[in-house]
């Protein structure tokens, strides 16, 4: 189950907006123990998208800087609606074995496993003296 702050961060994203997320579409699901998050990031290269994680929160980051192109002074757009900028979400998951994350990138999905630690894992026995 994910943990109670996923579920408030798509709140602040409604409240306060999120540009990254216009642009960044994205699911995010548990199976046999693992997080597994598709983000759709349709005109980016693997080199233009970060992921990072720390303590549990995963940021995924993608950036295109505008083209080649756009240094043509003699040029006049009449329409322009290709976009260029940072985008940036982030999602808390918990407690997740952050070596053994691995993703992926394929036809402008972003496919990333997010493997949980085992509840088990992090108890420590204390003896009684």
């Amino acid at each position: 189950m994910l943990p109670t702050r996923f579920y408030f961060d798509n709140a602040f994203d409604q409240l306060f907006g999120n540009e990254g997320s216009k642009m960044m579409n994205c699911d995010i699901y548990e199976k046999d123990n693992t997080y597994h998050v598709e983000m759709d990031l349709p005109g980016f290269k693997k080199d233009e998208i970060k992921i990072e994680c720390n303590k549990g929160n995963l940021v995924i980051t993608a950036e295109k800087s505008s083209s080649e192109e756009d240094k043509d002074e003699d040029k006049k757009y009449l329409r322009r609606e290709r976009v260029y900028g940072k985008y940036s979400r982030s999602f808390y998951l918990g407690d997740i074995k952050e070596d053994a994350i691995e993703a992926k990138f394929d036809n402008g999905t972003l496919t990333i496993s997010i493997p949980k630690i085992d509840e088990n894992e992090n108890k420590k026995l204390i003896d009684i003296k």
